[in-house]
């Protein structure tokens, strides 16, 4: 039947109906269509605006019920920069709403200002996700408005009178600007205005009192700005407030009990300030979300605090409160954070029993006493249980392995001891599995090579005996496997060629030769195969791993035999061993016959903690993991930071930064081109970090000054879509570039992590392609994307994907590659049009571009099931035509 053989007749419709649509009977006035059309020539594609059709049928153009007036007009999206065309909009006199959010307007003309007041209906305005610099402008007239959005641009100054004339203001949301001076208490009307979203950025002083006269206020968001002083004491005259967010700020102060009289609020948030004193007793009476974390609130934590029934999620981690953990938990409680507090007594065992839905549990870093609560067994839903850092004793309770839907577990530094039971291997779910620095004893359970899932293995520093199992190959997701400082025994078995950021096998008994089949970690960092009984030579295929920058031989008195010639950037430690170095003088990092492990520890120092028993018995735990960390860090010869805002300025650190990607464990992921890293600032604020992998010709830092120069330009990509750098680094060969940090991880993660129903998954997809467009329609440079793929594309929301691993063109050096450019178009996901044939003499079509994006999006075969594959198809190619409406024709022959 020829190529058209497969496409269903259901995608052919939607096609016709989508592209042929019949003409919408227009009873616009002539005035209104001479102006659309006037307005459309103003308009630079890919606005899809065709004056052939009538305005109501265009994109964007809400128009009343018999299509006799235009109501309103949308502009999202469309990389619009020149603001000319906006005093043109103000001559539709019927227009309620106008939204030209995320695009690149740097200023809004007088014309507008002046003319759209005198419009009477105009209900909503919609600046946000732009470039608007300067001071706010003075909205006169606006009568009718009632919708101010301005969030997310770069306005500055202070706020005086400029919004007093919008007598009929509900909603003004000015977040994520350049603000500054006090708080604005003149908002129009005060018995109107309900949601006051002020967050990200500089206002100071104190929270004004005269704010408090806006009685029907539902929503107040100070967040992440520079606040100082106390919540007013008679906040409670906000009856009405239903949202109150006060977090990360500089308040202190006691929390005021007047809060208690606010029966509508259900969220309190007033983390990352410094208040101190006691939590009120019965806050959360009427609250569905607490958040107190990282303040200075001391003493116990009322009993009632979980026991409301409409309790939904409490934060008091990392403060000083002291006690213990309450005993009644709200039956819908979701998420509860107690670490980094000085809790005692036991977790209490009963506590569980009717808490369902409990689906995140902190309790780590405090003094917790007794055993783990086998009552956890009927928290079905729990995917996140840390509770590392304390003194639990006794056994890990086989019924954990109950909880299948558990996606991270960290029992570290505790006191455990038994055997780690089979049942673990039940959790398919769990991407982290932490039991180290504890006494468990046994060997490892086959059963946990199961866990297919698993990214990060840690059970360091136990009395785990017997031989590693064998089936350790299975755990294709691996990242880290950490088995060091244990009593295993026998040889090496293959690994997980997954492996990444380390492979510690230190401190055991492992005896045999080093494993060849090394070699297939490629991607792994740091091997530590010190103080064991290895013996013979180092195989030569090991110089062959390409991402190695550590071999930790120290103390194998059974190797022999020459050092063979590593990469400069690899450091071989091979003191205690018979190994001979004979590299020539231009692989100088090998050449460290005397050098000690920074991974290991220390004969010397083993004695002296063996001799100061009390020092053993005090901070031996503290101390093992200090050494165990490598304290290399890189060193870095310009830094900058990118962002405009002030909140970032303030809490990124680029010492702690550079401490974190020393670190290895604090990989998030690794991709062939660059390594993601988290980070935790001074403030408590987290943030990623991407070390660029220029190991790879691809990448050449080249001029320090050209590469600054294009990440400032690259961060000033302003999409919701599109992950932009806040700041960067560069050392003399590496460059590291700081993101905002997005707890939810991956589109992978979530794919592979729970079901999607259909909706999120083309929620996510239509997010994907709006990022991608954008990126097509950057104007100052091409943007060429590495490694596009599930794992790339980080999750904000099942709302807000961001595209990640974008580089400006002129950084990447395609025709440096390694290999042949043919090679690199293999690994590399995605390229923008043109730059294949432009650098490979190869012609690519559009249509294969098309659907090359449309797989990679999502990456179908990663999906559980596929029973609406053609469906989602559909959509998609709807959704590209939306953004690629040129390419149509080309994606349809498919």
């Amino acid at each position: 039947m020829g190529r058209f053989e497969y496409i269903p007749t259901s995608f052919l419709s939607i096609l016709f109906i989508f592209c042929f649509c019949p003409m919408v009977l227009s009873l616009l006035s002539q005035n209104q269509t001479k102006t659309m059309i006037n307005l459309s020539k103003n308009l630079p594609p890919p606005v899809p605006w065709n004056a052939s059709y009538p305005p109501c049928s265009w994109m964007g153009v809400d128009c009343d019920p018999t299509n006799s007036s235009i109501v309103g007009i949308s502009l999202i999206r469309y990389s619009l920069s020149a603001s000319d065309f906006l005093p043109l909009v103000c001559k539709i006199q019927t227009l309620e709403h106008f939204d030209v959010s995320n695009n690149r307007l740097s200023s809004i003309p007088d014309g507008f200002i002046t003319e759209c007041g005198k419009i009477k209906g105009l209900k909503k305005l919609n600046f946000s996700g732009n470039m608007l610099g300067g001071d706010l402008p003075s909205f006169h007239g606006f009568d009718a408005l009632e919708s101010l959005d301005m969030s997310l641009n770069y306005l500055e100054g202070s706020i005086g009178i400029q919004l007093d004339g919008l007598v009929s203001l509900k909603s003004l949301n000015l977040t994520s600007n350049n603000f500054g001076g006090s708080i604005p208490t003149k908002l129009g009307n005060s018995t109107v205005l309900e949601h006051l979203v002020l967050s990200v950025n500089h206002f100071g002083g104190k929270i004004p009192d005269e704010l408090l006269s806006y009685e029907n206020l539902t929503e107040v968001d100070f967040r992440a700005n520079l606040l100082s002083g106390f919540i007013p004491s008679n906040i409670g005259k906000l009856s009405n407030l239903e949202s109150l967010v006060l977090s990360s700020n500089n308040l202190t102060g006691e929390i005021p009990a007047s809060l208690l009289n606010l029966t509508k609020l259900s969220r309190f948030a007033a983390n990352q300030n410094n208040f101190i004193g006691p939590v009120p007793p019965g806050i959360t009476n009427h609250l569905t979300s607490l958040d107190l974390s990282f303040n200075k609130l001391s003493g116990p934590i009322p009993e009632d605090l979980l026991s409301p029934s409409q309790l939904q999620a409490v934060d008091l981690s990392n403060n000083m409160l002291n006690g213990s953990v309450p005993t009644k938990f709200s039956p819908n409680l979701f998420r509860l954070r107690f670490g980094s507090n000085h809790l005692s007594g036991n977790i209490p065992p009963g506590a569980f029993a009717a808490v369902p839905n409990l689906t995140y549990l902190e309790l780590d870093n405090n003094d917790l006493t007794g055993t783990i609560p086998a009552e956890l067994d009927s928290c079905r839903k729990l995917a996140l249980l840390n509770l590392a850092q304390n003194h639990l004793t006794g056994v890990l309770p086989p019924l954990l392995g109950n909880l299948t839907n558990l996606q991270v577990l960290r029992l570290q530094m505790n006191e455990l001891n038994g055997t780690i039971p089979i049942e673990i291997g039940q959790l398919h779910k769990l991407s982290i599995l932490n039991l180290s620095w504890n006494s468990l004893g046994g060997s490892i359970p086959s059963e946990i090579t199961n866990l297919s899932s698993l990214n990060f293995l840690n059970m360091q520093s136990n009395n785990l005996s017997g031989s590693i199992p064998t089936s350790i190959e299975n755990l294709k997701l691996l990242i880290e496997l950490q088995l060091g400082e244990n009593q295993l025994s026998g040889v090496i078995p293959i690994m997980p060629r997954s492996l990444q950021a380390s492979l510690n096998l230190s401190s055991n008994h492992l005896s045999g030769n080093i494993p060849s089949s090394f070699d297939i970690l490629d991607g792994l960092e740091v091997l530590d195969l010190s103080n064991n009984k290895l013996s013979g030579p180092i195989p030569k295929e090991l110089t062959g791993m390409s991402s190695l920058t550590q071999l930790l031989l120290s103390n194998n008195a059974l190797l022999s035999g020459e050092i063979p010639k590593f990469s400069q950037h690899v450091e071989v430690v091979y003191s205690g061993t018979g190994l001979i170095n004979n590299t020539s003088p231009d692989n100088p990092i090998a050449n460290r016959p005397n050098t000690v492990s920074r991974n290991g520890i220390s004969v010397a120092v083993a004695v002296l903690i063996a001799i100061v028993a009390a020092f053993v018995l005090v901070g031996l735990p503290t101390l093992l993991v200090v050494s165990r960390k490598n304290c290399w860090q890189p060193q870095f010869i310009e830094s900058n930071l990118l962002t405009p805002n002030a909140i970032h300025k303030s809490r990124i650190h680029f010492g702690k930064a550079m401490e974190a990607v020393a670190d290895t464990s604090n990989v998030t992921l690794k991709t062939r081109f660059s390594t993601y890293y988290t980070a935790i600032m001074p403030s408590g604020s987290i943030y990623f970090i991407k070390k660029l992998n220029c190991s790879n010709k691809i990448l050449p830092l080249g001029s320090h000054d050209k590469f600054g120069k294009a990440l400032e330009v690259y961060a000033k990509l302003n999409n919701s879509n599109v992950m932009t750098p806040l700041a960067y680094a560069l050392s003399i060969d590496t460059a590291y570039i700081l993101y905002e940090y997005i707890s939810n991880g991956s589109l992978y993660d979530v794919l592979h992590g729970s079901m999607l129903d259909w909706g999120s998954r083309y929620t996510i997809a239509v997010g994907v392609a709006q990022g991608l467009s954008f990126l097509h329609g950057f104007a100052s440079s091409p943007i060429l994307l590495l490694d596009l793929s599930s794992k790339s594309i980080m999750l904000k929301s099942l709302k807000e994907p961001q595209v990640g691993d974008v580089e400006l063109y002129h950084v990447i050096n395609p025709l440096k590659s390694t290999g042949n450019f043919s090679e690199v178009v293999g690994s590399v996901g995605y390229i923008p049009p043109g730059t294949i044939t432009r650098y490979s003499g190869q012609c690519f079509p559009i249509l294969r571009e098309l659907w090359g994006e449309a797989m990679l999006l999502i990456k179908w075969h990663e999906f559980p099931d596929c029973k609406n594959y053609w469906e989602l198809m559909i959509s998609l190619q709807v959704t590209f035509a939306t953004f690629h409406l040129d390419r149509l024709v080309a994606g349809l022959v498919l």
